[in-house]
């Protein structure tokens, strides 16, 4: 490995050469420059190993000295990726926050696939309107990678699922199952449309149809979308829907948070 060991002294060169890494806790600072620089940060060696399992490229990893012989044969086949070892005191100070799961790597961010790409083998997949929240992104994903959803898409004003928090809560599978972002409705709606594909609206309503009912005889194809909790889905991704579906509640409780209820229709509609 290429290990570069920095210490509190090293001052400009220390600061230089983790940019990557620089006030991870701001979420919306990370949320426009790691896009716009094309990379995300993977933290604990679990998650980096999936990352390059996944063919995504590390650009560097920041680590303590302890955990140096994890990552080492991570990086068999990337030699020349700096591994910065610094003091844990300067990690925090740099980062924002304890780093303690291990490691973290700046990783080179995929080029994200067409929609129609990833629709085309498909039979389920499931569609993220504007949620904002990063663990409930994360948790999704998890469910669809353990209940076997195809792919995953989220709208342009949906939160990052390579943002930290979101890989981290998906246990790293945000990683493995395949994602894109589309475009908004007016052109999103005519691609399933073209690929076959039943969208099923997640959402209270009262024509809506009951989540038992719908799985006993789903469509061949179809399209799981979900929307923020609070707001709901927009208007126009109702308008989009070809089904509404609800999942039966008791106890006066009107809904799920909506990482349970993708969950719960994963579930019923898996194959």
């Amino acid at each position: 490995m290429r290990v570069i060991r920095l210490s509190a002294a090293d001052g400009d060169t220390l600061a230089a050469a983790l940019t990557d890494y620089r006030d991870l806790t701001d979420v919306a600072l990370r949320r426009v420059t790691e896009p716009a620089e094309g990379l995300y940060i993977a933290e604990s060696a679990k998650v980096i190993a999936r990352a390059i399992a996944a063919g995504h490229v590390p650009r560097s990893v920041l680590l303590q000295e302890r955990w140096l012989g994890d990552i080492e044969p991570l990086l068999e086949a990337h030699p020349d990726v700096p591994v910065y070892v610094a003091p844990a005191e300067s990690i925090e100070a740099i980062t924002g926050f304890d780093v303690h799961r291990g490691a973290l790597a700046s990783m080179q961010r995929p080029v994200l696939a067409d929609p129609r790409e990833l629709l085309h083998t498909a039979r389920r997949v499931v569609v993220l309107e504007d949620i904002v929240d990063h663990t409930n992104v994360g948790a999704i994903f998890r469910s669809v990678a353990g209940l076997g959803a195809d792919a995953v898409f989220v709208t342009p004003r949906c939160a990052d699922p390579l943002y930290r928090r979101s890989v981290r809560v998906s246990m790293g599978t945000v990683l493995q199952v395949p994602w894109t972002r589309l475009p908004e409705w007016h052109e999103a709606r005519p691609i399933f449309e073209e690929a076959g594909f039943h969208i099923a609206a997640f959402a209270l309503a009262n024509d809506a149809v009951s989540l038992d009912v719908f799985a006993a005889d789903p469509p061949e194809r179809v399209a799981l979308l979900m929307g923020a909790e609070g707001d709901g889905l927009s208007k126009r991704a109702l308008a989009a829907a070809d089904s509404i579906v609800s999942i039966p509640m008791l106890h006066g409780v009107d809904s799920l948070n909506v990482a349970s209820a993708s969950a719960v229709a994963l579930w019923a509609l898996r194959r």
